[in-house]
């Protein structure tokens, strides 16, 4: 793990009482050429921050995903290890970190060339798994995620120097617009919320559950929305959208019957590995911040390899 001697801190957040909006120094894209995107792709992803592809999974495909999903979600002697993050108010499972690790499945399912290649485009270089999880939403009970950029937590709290990540988030379940589907804010990418307050030690245990440090402020969120919109990230299950690190993004709850599942995966640059938190605080969990830099190797179906 590198020393932040060695960099400087371009986007300074939870340093004081303040919050203030700065503008994005880093690039969105890295890439010179157009392999799986399209110039008119990466011009839209360079724009908004996003881009959605509507059922690049088969059925049959995410029935599996789905079946490994609740088969793990449902074992009682799983759930008490610390990957497995538990509403509240019960046991039911609300996110399991680090699935690439637990099921075999999954960790072939990141290196799938349908979704591994766009990332290596995205950000002109090999990449490797920062984090990987899988979030629910059952029907009726499901909590919501309030807005934030992801890039302010995994700068403060895991050290990463600069905006060359980017999400990817397949979708288990159909996500309607009433259940809870993921939102973002298109063009927000383009500048960095730094948030007011200070880092708790082991931050972490309570953000996972319910995060309210290193939330923008709700004036700097309607300026976003006035200069843009809202765009909700519906579709049919084995949809996927790839997202900005540092995009503005949430999701409601779900009060409806219909329960929302999404599998993520976070793909950071081999040249932007992690140094020591900015916060100052230790490093946070390794099955939350991966601080192994193995460079990925795509396969050409996750159902097909070894």
């Amino acid at each position: 793990m590198a020393e932040n001697k060695f960099y400087l801190d371009s986007y300074p957040t939870r340093t004081s009482s303040e919050s203030k909006i700065i503008q994005r120094t880093n690039s969105v894209v890295y890439c010179d050429s157009y392999d799986e995107l399209n110039k008119e792709q990466v011009d839209f992803f360079e724009k908004n921050g996003y881009l959605i592809f509507e059922n690049l999974f088969s059925s049959d495909e995410i029935t599996k995903l789905f079946d490994e999903l609740t088969s793990l979600s449902q074992d009682e002697i799983k759930k008490d290890l610390p990957q497995f993050i538990l509403e509240e108010t019960q046991r039911d499972v609300r996110s399991i970190f680090e699935i690439h690790k637990i099921s075999k499945l999954y960790g072939k399912l990141c290196r799938d060339k349908r979704i591994l290649k766009i990332a290596q485009q995205l950000l002109g270089s090999k990449v490797y798994i920062h984090q990987s999880r899988v979030n629910l939403k059952p029907g009726f009970d499901g909590k919501e995620f309030y807005w934030h950029s992801d890039f302010e937590t995994w700068h403060s709290e895991d050290g990463m120097p600069n905006m060359r990540a980017v999400s990817c988030s397949i979708s288990l379940t159909k996500n309607y617009e009433f259940n809870g589907p993921l939102m973002v804010i298109p063009g927000s990418h383009k500048e960095f919320v730094s948030c007011s307050g200070k880092t708790p030690d082991e931050h972490y245990k309570q953000s996972l559950k319910r995060q309210e440090i290193g939330t923008p402020q709700k004036e700097f969120l309607e300026q976003m929305v006035e200069k843009s919109k809202i765009v909700s990230a519906k579709g049919d299950a084995g949809s996927v959208i790839f997202f900005d690190c540092n995009i503005m993004h949430g999701s409601n709850g779900n009060i409806t019957p219909y329960p929302r599942s999404n599998a993520f995966f976070v793909y950071n640059s081999i040249h932007n590995t992690l140094v020591d938190p900015f916060c100052g605080l230790n490093p946070r969990p390794t099955y939350i911040a991966e601080r192994e830099f193995l460079p990925l190797e795509p396969v050409d179906n996750f159902l097909d390899s070894k």
